[in-house]
């Protein structure tokens, strides 16, 4: 018998096996999704990233004009100036706390707190006392209030995903659009350039107490409900015009509770809870109490005039005056109001978008708007009251708001089109790109166009940079103590000097439209003393008129007469202010 020899075994080089489909594999799901997320991303990072650029060059660009404004002066930079440089401080009706024999000002305006003063002298103390120095501040704040804006748009988008597991809230297109509509806006750039002189201190507190407002209703957790309450109070004390939001905000998240505590969903709220929340919410108002310990003057004002407000409104015709503020969100929105820097433009593209984003987002997920717009609604209504006038600048603290409530439909329409077949989703999806990069462009250029015209103005009346002409003729001409006989000229002349020159104000404050009884006996010791120089406003731009009559007669009655020394003009020729003497 024949042996046979194995035959070795040939490793096979083809694999001839079924193939294998791994698409389904989790691993590689997981893999791909992550690519995706990490990818999604780093693109609303860059996006957010350059929007803020965006916002900051804009609003920092020639940031010495317009002139320094009278309010910025006298509600920051002035007792700013005086505590870094050791000067007496002029408190707003001398309501002052001493602190290491220091004295500190409790307000600013029987209704603003001295908040921006503080906060300015960190920036002041490093970077010398000057006008772009101290408008850094409201940049600052303004950039804040677009990442506070994005936090809170997001996380009342993540509210209405289900997801209570998930405490930390993404980048949103929601937020990334509202903040985008916002850094975009010229009323936005140009009124955080000069912050101060519209408070926007308040708005990041306004967002800072939704924000963690929104995260104890959905999330229970007990430290933002502290924190809530420690933002309205901040926001107050900023400004009390911020109740308009802040009680309005207050009254939905309890009816929210409530609702919620009904179906068992409501976060858990304690007796200590409670007692925490009012402490942290009273302790920035302390000031505020204590400057009314002092002096009355807040429950004065408001009181004086609940009625009729300082220059005339009447608050019982609610509808003539909502008639004033609705118009005046478009305004807003747009941002047409600038005439003081020299020309009007506009982004007209904006009210149209926003009415567009909001009615949209209505009907795709009025769960999601809905709320948003009745707190926006409500705001505006209460902006129909106010002790001084309607003006629009108080809008400063509702345009992070219209923004927020266009991001918030525009996020809705996109979460809508996600449920749509591809060519509708394509369509709703290119509509909502159009629509912010129109809103963007239109502003952007607007803003380029308003800083072409400031550059030519140099601001106009009270915002006009002649003011630095009339601070350094004072200063340097030995006129340190000049009577000023109307306002927006004090607090800007002693800031812009250094607190060299001390104008002293005697035109009182009772009306604008006429002086008071007493402004002659105030007068005449002056008038004894040639050597006096008197500021006044050129005829046609007086703030508080009938002054310059009173010094005539006043003079005249002394065998006097007034000798015009200076004038100091806008860019454009038109004068402004004037310093007189009188002579025998």
């Amino acid at each position: 018998m024949q042996a046979t020899a194995a035959i070795p075994q040939v490793p096979k080089l083809i694999n001839t096996s079924p193939p294998v489909d791994l698409s389904d594999s989790p691993v590689l799901v997981n893999q791909a999704a992550s690519r995706r997320d990490n990818r999604s991303a780093l693109l609303r990072a860059l996006w957010i990233g350059g929007v803020l650029l965006f916002y900051l060059v804009a609003s920092a660009w020639q940031l010495g004009l317009p002139g320094l404004h009278y309010d910025e002066a006298r509600e920051a930079g002035q007792n700013a100036m005086e505590l870094l440089t050791g000067a007496p401080v002029t408190a707003f009706r001398d309501a002052t706390v001493s602190l290491f024999g220091v004295q500190l000002p409790l307000m600013v305006q029987d209704y603003i707190g001295a908040l921006n003063v503080y906060l300015a002298l960190p920036l002041l103390a490093l970077s010398g006392i000057g006008v772009p120095n101290l408008r850094v501040l409201g940049i600052l704040t303004g950039l804040a209030t677009l990442l506070l804006l994005e936090r809170t748009v997001s996380t009342w988008g993540e509210t209405h995903t289900g997801q209570r597991l998930r405490r930390h809230v993404p980048l949103s297109a929601g937020g990334l659009i509202a903040v985008t509509l916002a850094a975009t806006s010229p009323s936005f750039i140009f009124w955080s350039r000069q912050g101060i002189f519209v408070t926007n201190l308040a708005q990041p507190f306004v967002l800072l107490c939704i924000w963690q407002g929104l995260r104890w209703l959905w999330w229970g957790e007990r430290r933002a409900l502290w924190l809530a309450a420690l933002a309205a109070g901040l926001a107050l004390y900023a400004k009390l015009l911020a109740v308009w939001v802040i009680a309005p905000f207050a009254l939905l998240m309890l009816a929210a509770w409530l609702a919620a505590r009904r179906k068992e969903g409501a976060p858990r709220l304690t007796l200590a809870d409670l007692l925490i929340a009012a402490a942290l919410f009273l302790l920035p108002l302390l000031p505020l109490l204590l400057f009314n310990l002092q002096t009355g003057g807040t429950w004065a004002t408001m009181s004086g005039n609940a009625a009729t407000s300082y220059y005339g409104v009447n608050n019982r015709d609610l509808w003539a005056n909502l008639l004033v503020r609705l118009p005046q969100i478009g305004v807003s929105l747009e941002g047409s109001q600038f005439w003081y820097l020299g020309a009007i433009y506009a982004n007209r593209l904006a009210p149209w978008i926003a009415l567009g984003c909001v009615a949209g987002g209505l009907l795709a997920h009025w769960r999601m708007v809905g709320p948003a717009l009745l707190l926006v609604a409500l705001v505006v209504l209460c902006s129909i009251f106010t002790v001084s006038d309607l003006f629009i600048t108080h809008y400063a603290l509702l345009l992070p708001l219209f923004a927020g409530l266009a991001g918030s439909g525009a996020a809705a329409l996109l979460a809508r089109a996600g449920r749509l077949h591809p060519r509708p989703r394509r369509l709703l999806e290119g509509l909502v790109i159009i629509a912010v990069v129109g809103w963007s462009v239109a502003g952007a250029l607007a803003v380029a166009r308003y800083h072409v015209a400031l550059a030519q103005s140099g601001g106009l009346a009270d915002h006009s940079d002649g003011s630095y002409d009339l601070a350094y003729a004072l200063r340097y001409n030995g006129m340190g103590a000049p009577i000023a006989l109307d306002w927006g000229m004090d607090a800007t002349v002693r800031y812009l000097s250094q607190g060299t020159v001390t104008p002293i104000e005697i035109f009182g404050y009772t009306s604008p439209a006429a002086p008071d009884d007493g402004l002659a006996a105030r007068l005449a010791p002056y008038l004894d003393n040639g050597q006096n120089i008197y500021l006044l406003h050129a005829p046609g731009q007086e703030v508080f008129r009938g002054r310059r009559a009173v010094l005539e007669q006043q003079a005249a009655a002394k065998g006097l007469h007034m000798e015009l020394i200076d004038q100091f003009s806008q860019r454009d020729g038109t004068p402004l202010y004037e310093i007189w003497r009188a002579a025998p």
